[in-house]
């Protein structure tokens, strides 16, 4: 089979035989692969013009939809994909973190474009900046797609979750991508691609493929463009001297080489849990994926006292797991992504070993379960064990992509945090411990260093995800040898593929171009209670201005006797006045919000559904009794939910007293009641 490139909307197979691409299990030719011809510039400007163009004409919450309809129908070709995964090297497991945890991730973006942003082409950065004395000029920072490509560029250890972990923000952000994957495995990348390809859920040119090199790719960028690597240190700091990239700025996010160090707090001896947690952990980083994840666990840093222990206990787990022919149930380890991958990692296990002990592993003779290792690419689990971390750079820099771990002995939490930061960057370091004093002071002394940091005890095991595993929630990067790249973390993720702007000018403008009313713009009187207006009738700057109603000290005394809230500043008259913020009693905070709700709310059956919250509340004023209270309510920003017959409105509320000063301010939240939806319940 030869792979075929996706180029603008259509599949082109690369000029040549291309290179022959074998099973990591059986050494048999499985796919060649070839690039050689394609017109890239031409699918630069094919995803800037039309792939752009079509995603930004939809809002936050489609492109949220079109993330949901994707997962989903992917998740019904799951049983090709970890077919034809198994012939990378990965077993089941191993297929269920690349495949479903990809989907998921969908999901995970999905969800939060539809409930975090808003159902807008825009994306509100904080609330508006006032810059004049009197409100007629602010300014509001905002977030816009990028209108280039997203040019991906994916390592060969997961070839669907690393396409799909930067694909969703960069969809959901509006921004069209060209994936590239590692050629080792592309064949399972290029699948998936077919699939998405034939769901037609996707708009024409918002997602292309290249099976093969990228040819004068980069020379064709523009600073509207957004480059997303996974890979070597290496290749990534070749490419990011590229010409191109230095003369456009153009945004490049790095996620490379990573020597993740798991620290066992002095307090987790043999005997506690703790113990047995960080030989559970260490032995899952080992060989889930054959050790070929970037976040596994490459250096166990042990308190110097149980480091023999420690070293004895992971043997004995490691010598339990059986290698062996991915497809079969039995089997804990598969191989590595290919023969020359294999030796890579017995390059760097050799350098390894200059300055530390092999204690498990290391040998080319082992037995293999349904597998033949002169035909697949195997390699034994290999734990080492460096007396002497402090004088060996070698394991604080040198990489074995594989199956591959090394124990270094400290003395005291300095030591160990000083062991962690020779490391010069990772993507994730966890800390095993029961004593969160100890927690503490190493995740000050070593956060700097990492992207993500997991402190793992009794209380959080059965449902910790582990070390290893990036959550789409999360952010997923790390500085210095990591890369310095950021991906994932929710809206984060989005934001990279978009471009931060700072607007100036009235509140009328900005309200008009963010769709959210700043105060100071313009206000509606409208003719009828806002609240008797469905979604689509009412329009920001809507406002209801209330009646007043005057606090007396029995509605105080009454809200304290009904509530239980008896705090000595609203029953005490001579307590309260000794507080630096009141002259004497005062009404309760939340007696104000009852009072402004009773005032602004309209009691009859209407499209309002519910309120399901306040946002922003501060209490500016003290109100005391024989003050008065009036509230003035504008509808603030419409988020429709689709497809649910309701949208979320949010209100800007503002309560002042008898001298017109604010006593409080906040949002309202509520649900109202579509126009379909209403005709249909009335």
């Amino acid at each position: 089979m030869k792979l075929g490139n996706l180029v603008k909307d259509h599949w082109i197979e690369g000029a040549g035989d291309g290179k022959t691409l074998p099973s990591a299990v059986s050494g048999e030719p499985v796919a060649s692969i070839s690039s050689d011809g394609l017109d890239f510039a031409a699918m630069l400007e094919h995803a800037r013009t039309v792939g752009g163009r079509n995603l930004r004409r939809m809002t936050f919450h489609d492109r949220g939809e079109m993330l949901k309809a994707l997962a989903k129908f992917l998740s019904e070709h799951k049983k090709e994909f970890y077919a034809l995964s198994t012939e990378t090297g990965a077993t089941r497991s191993d297929s269920w973190i690349d495949i479903d945890g990809g989907i998921s991730t969908l999901f995970v973006f999905s969800s939060k474009g539809r409930r975090e942003m808003p159902n807008d082409h825009v994306y509100l950065d904080g609330p508006p900046e006032p810059l004049s004395k009197n409100g007629t000029f602010v300014a509001q920072h905002i977030f816009t797609p990028k209108l280039g490509a997203a040019i991906h560029i994916n390592a060969f250890n997961f070839p669907c979750w690393g396409m799909l972990e930067k694909l969703a923000p960069a969809l959901l952000a509006g921004v069209p991508a060209i994936v590239k994957p590692a050629s080792s495995t592309a064949y399972l990348t290029e699948l998936m691609v077919r699939r998405i390809v034939e769901s037609k859920i996707l708009p024409a040119g918002s997602l292309q493929l290249i099976c093969g090199g990228i040819g004068d790719l980069f020379d064709h960028l523009i600073c509207q463009d957004t480059i997303a690597f996974t890979g070597s240190k290496s290749t990534a700091e070749k490419l990011q001297r590229h010409p191109r990239i230095i003369s456009e700025s153009v945004a490049f996010t790095a996620e490379t080489d990573s020597l993740n160090a798991s620290v066992l707090g002095p307090d987790a001896v043999p005997g506690t849990p703790e113990f047995d947690l960080c030989v559970k952990e260490v032995t899952r980083e080992m060989t889930s994926k054959a050790g070929q994840k970037c976040t596994a666990i490459r250096r166990i840093i042990a308190p110097a006292a149980i480091a023999g222990e420690l070293v004895d206990a992971l043997s004995t787990a490691l010598g339990q797991i059986r290698v062996g022919n991915p497809g079969i149930k039995d089997v804990d380890m598969g191989a590595l992504a290919s023969q020359g991958q294999r030796e890579e990692v017995r390059e760097r296990v050799g350098e390894l070993a200059r300055e530390a002990d092999i204690v498990y592993g290391g040998a080319d003779d082992f037995e293999l379960i349904d597998a033949d290792a002169r035909k697949g690419a195997f390699f034994m689990p290999t734990l080492l064990h460096c007396e002497k971390p402090f004088k060996s750079p070698a394991v604080h820099s040198v990489e074995a992509f594989g199956p591959v771990s090394t124990v270094l002995p400290y003395d005291n939490l300095d030591e160990a945090i000083e062991l962690v930061r020779m490391g010069e960057g990772s993507l994730v370091g966890s800390v095993i411990t029961n004593d969160d004093a100890i927690a503490r002071e190493l995740i000050l002394g070593t956060a700097a260093y990492h992207g993500r940091m997991l402190v793992l005890n009794r209380h959080c095991a059965e449902e910790s995800t582990g070390h290893g595993a990036p959550l789409p929630h999360l952010v997923h990067g790390g500085p210095g040898r990591a890369g310095g790249g950021e991906e994932m973390g929710g809206v984060r993720g989005v934001l990279h593929y978009m471009q931060r702007t700072a607007l100036q000018g009235s509140p009328e403008t900005l309200t008009a171009i963010g769709n959210r009313w700043i105060r100071g713009a313009d206000q509606h009187d409208p003719v009828a209670h806002p609240f008797r207006k469905t979604f689509e009738q009412l329009e920001i700057g809507d406002t209801l201005l209330t009646e007043s109603r005057e606090v007396t000290l029995a509605d105080i005394d009454h809200f304290a006797e009904f509530t239980g809230d008896r705090f000595y500043a609203h029953m005490d008259d001579e307590a309260a006045a000794k507080n630096p913020f009141f002259d004497g009693r005062v009404a309760h905070g939340y007696l104000i919000l009852s009072f402004a709700a009773g005032l602004f709310v309209d009691p009859d059956f209407g499209p309002v559904l519910a309120n399901y919250g306040v946002d922003d509340l501060r209490f500016l004023q003290p109100l005391y009794f024989g003050d008065s209270l009036k509230v003035r309510l504008t509808c603030k920003q419409k988020n429709l939910r689709t497809g649910t017959g309701y949208g979320e409105v949010r209100w800007d509320t503002e309560v002042t007293n008898q001298d017109d000063e604010i006593v409080a301010q906040y949002d309202v939240l509520t649900m109202v009641a579509t126009d379909e939806h209403w005709a249909s319940v009335q």
